[in-house]
């Protein structure tokens, strides 16, 4: 006899629950990736943050 397997069950349970907060981070993390990506040297020599956070 076979045993019950609650992991199927448990997961589609989630998933309903979950599914905003999760496409949520992807599409964020998506575009701070895209975003972060396009950024060269002569940007963060530029930043005002970088130079304040510089720490050579």
């Amino acid at each position: 006899m076979r045993k019950f397997d609650p992991w199927p069950v448990f997961f589609k349970r989630e998933w309903k629950r979950n599914w905003p907060f999760l496409v949520g981070f992807a599409v964020t993390g998506a575009i701070i990736t895209k975003m972060s990506a396009g950024l060269t040297e002569e940007d963060a020599k530029n930043s005002p943050f970088v130079q304040r956070h510089n720490r050579k």
